[in-house]
Parts: C-alpha cells; sequence; structure tokens
C-alpha cells in the first residue's frame, strides 16, 4: 500500500498544497509549515532534461531538496523524454521522496513548445510511454499525474481514459482546459467526471482549482466523490488555508509581519544569490493586507507599496522590522 492509499484510509479528504513554479519551493514550504501544514507538500515542477545534464543537474538539484518536516513530499517533473522521467524517478526515489509527479497541466509556453506540460494532452501515446517510464524507475514508489480537462476543448472522459492505461496511483485534475487558463471558473461537474474513471480503475482521485477554504474542500469531495483535494492559488488570499483552528480575521498585522520576515531571511540564506530578490515581491500580499492605517503603524496597502519598490532584502527587512 502507498502512501496515498494509506492516506486516503486514514483520512479522506486529505489535503495538498499545489506545485506552483517560484512559489513552493523549500522556503516556502517551511513558511507553511509554520502556519499549518497540508497533508502532502510537491517540489516545484523541474525538468528532466535540465536533471539529466552535468551542468543542468548542478544548477536544478537544488529545488529538489526538502527536510524531514515537509514529509510527504512529492517531486514533480516535466518533459517529453521517457527515458529521462526513468532517470530522474531513480534519482527522486534515492533522493528520499514519497512519491512522484508528472505534470501534465502547466500551460507555459516555453515548456509547451518542448511537447510537455498541456501538451502531452494532445499525445496520449507519448503520455502513456512516460508515466510507464516513471514507474519503471520509481520503483515502490507511488507515481501520480496532475493534468486538466483538456487543451484547446474539454475532452475529460477520453482523456482520463488514456491516462489510467499506464495505471499511475493517483491522479490530479484541474478543472479547465489549458486554453481557458485561470481565466473562467474551475469546473467540478468536469472533475467529478473524472473521479468517476479514476477510482472505478482503483486509483486514488485529487480534485483542484477554486478552493479557498477547508470546508468548501470537505464539500467539494464529498459531492464529486474525491478522495483528495489539491489548493494553490488559495494560499495566497490565506497563508493559514490548512490550518482548522485559525481564523485569518483574528491573526494580528505584527504575526503576518513576522511571518514576512521569517520567510525573506529563510529567502537570502536557502538561496544565496542564486535566486532573484523580486521573486520575493509576489509573496507580499500574502502577508502584508487586510488592515487599515492606526496610530501606530501603517496600513497595508501602504506598508506593500513601500514593499514593492524596494530592491533588495536588507531594503525590505528595514521597512518590516520598523512597521
Amino acid at each position: 500500500m502507498n502512501f496515498w492509499q494509506k492516506l486516503s484510509n486514514k483520512k479522506k479528504p486529505f489535503f495538498v498544497l499545489a506545485p506552483m513554479a517560484d512559489v513552493t519551493d523549500a522556503v516556502f514550504r517551511q513558511v507553511v509549515i509554520k502556519t499549518g501544514k497540508p497533508d502532502v507538500f510537491y517540489t516545484e515542477f523541474t525538468s528532466v532534461d535540465g536533471l539529466c545534464s552535468n551542468i543542468g543537474r548542478r544548477r536544478l538539484i537544488k529545488n529538489l531538496r526538502f527536510s524531514k518536516n515537509e514529509k510527504p513530499i512529492v517531486a514533480q517533473f516535466f518533459g517529453t523524454k521517457p527515458e529521462n522521467f526513468y532517470v530522474c524517478a531513480k534519482l527522486a526515489k534515492k533522493l528520499g521522496f514519497d512519491g512522484i509527479d508528472i505534470n501534465m497541466g502547466c500551460p507555459d509556453k516555453k515548456v509547451e513548445r518542448q511537447g510537455a506540460g498541456a501538451k502531452l494532452i494532445l499525445n496520449p501515446k507519448l503520455a502513456r510511454e512516460i508515466i510507464e517510464a516513471t514507474k519503471r524507475g520509481a520503483g515502490a514508489l507511488p507515481v501520480s499525474v496532475k493534468t486538466r480537462i483538456g487543451f484547446n476543448e474539454v475532452i475529460t472522459v477520453k482523456w482520463i481514459k488514456e491516462i489510467i492505461k499506464a495505471k499511475p496511483d493517483a491522479v490530479i485534475v484541474h478543472g479547465r482546459t489549458r486554453k481557458e487558463l485561470s481565466l473562467v471558473p474551475a469546473d467540478w461537474r468536469e472533475i467529478g467526471k473524472a473521479a468517476k474513471i479514476v477510482k472505478k480503475a482503483g486509483i486514488i482521485a485529487i480534485g483542484n482549482g477554486d478552493v479557498y477554504s477547508l470546508d468548501d474542500g470537505k464539500n467539494k469531495a464529498k459531492k464529486y466523490g474525491l478522495d483528495g483535494i489539491m489548493i494553490g492559488r488559495g494560499i495566497f488570499q490565506n497563508p493559514w488555508i490548512f490550518n482548522p483552528k485559525i481564523n485569518l480575521k483574528d491573526v494580528e498585522p505584527n504575526v503576518r509581519i513576522k511571518l514576512a520576515i521569517y520567510h525573506i531571511k529563510l529567502f537570502k540564506r536557502f538561496w544565496k544569490d542564486t535566486r532573484n530578490y523580486d521573486n520575493l515581491k509576489k509573496f507580499y500580499k500574502i502577508y502584508i493586507s487586510g488592515w487599515p492605517a492606526c496610530a501606530s503603524r501603517p496600513s497595508a496597502k501602504s506598508l506593500r507599496t513601500k514593499l514593492m519598490n524596494t530592491s533588495n532584502i536588507a531594503e525590505a527587512l528595514s521597512i518590516l522590522t520598523s512597521a
């Protein structure tokens, strides 16, 4: 029994933090552990082609670093070469990951130009070959697939039936097509259709899209027959989203400011000069929001504006520590 199955037997639904490029790195995962840990973490997606080259591996291997307190954690890979997925699956096993996920949903144009990510929806034969090669390399580690309900049009039933021919251990379905990006609401009826097919094959079914609270996730899981719920953008609205004991409205500004400072210092220590400081700016709205000005503190909006105009970590820390 793999960890997905054990988790499903123990808790239904379980909750997963979605993999997001330049967001769910080892630093942010530690922040989330402080606010409220999900049942499963994912790494950012990493190129199998890059990991299979000497220069690329030296640059990308840090993306696969994690701490014991993040487990269970899944390594997510993207690419088009089955042989490279095989190699990277063996690497993930060696590094101690709990599972491996294949990205078949990313809409990034650079990824799609390779035929990877969501583009694999148009190439089911290659998609199956990639799953099979990954499983061979993974050994006992479970292999999952994160995908969408179609590329230019909704083809949920047809596409999911193709995926499960390769017998992945879990399937995560985002309820939009590649063409829709995030411009329309997630279609949970289509996710429900996928779940029926997946579960009939004895595979773990996970839904993803527009979930902004644990209660909403629980309701959707029950309604659409899902084992788990994956939350992505919801973490930007509420960094305590996985913590049932904390109401965001009750979190004081000083707590949010301290969390931002913790993130920035950890970012500096972990990445040093290998990631651009501007990458941090996407996080400021997570922490610095939701309070008006008062006699002792500026409003969240004015403080956030100051932070967005900074050019380095020292400037940001100076502003936050004096707020």
